[in-house]
């Protein structure tokens, strides 16, 4: 990846996130939304944005729905705010990445805590 797709990736994601926080009035977005990564294709015309939603299924799939309707909306602000010549269409790709190192981070602790608990005193 070539240095300025890098920093592309880096300011599409910050300014997704800022606009998620301070410009979507969507109700289906009172989830918490996070921008994971962002993704641009090499003739910078396509990003895909990667978001994690906290909530029930449910939640997770209307704001996806709403992330979508949105996408149009976000793909004329970053214009402006990026200086590109064309703004890249955007897509939403739910991203379960946390939830998964959550599950294992939560096997570890269970795990450390059962082989803690069956040992005998003074053994280490």
């Amino acid at each position: 990846m070539s240095r300025r797709t890098e920093r592309l990736n880096h300011l599409i994601r910050d300014e997704i996130t800022q606009l998620l926080q301070r410009e979507i009035k969507d109700p289906r977005l009172a989830v918490f939304v996070t921008v994971t990564r962002v993704s641009i294709s090499p003739d910078l015309r396509h990003v895909k944005v990667f978001v994690s939603i906290m909530g029930t299924e449910s939640e997770k799939t209307e704001a996806m729905k709403a992330l979508g309707i949105a996408s149009g909306f976000l793909r004329r602000e970053l214009g402006p705010r990026l200086r590109l010549r064309n703004s890249p269409e955007l897509s939403f790709c739910y991203d379960d990445s946390i939830e998964q190192a959550s599950k294992v981070f939560q096997l570890m602790s269970q795990l450390a805590t059962e082989e803690a608990g069956g040992q005998e005193p003074g053994e280490h």
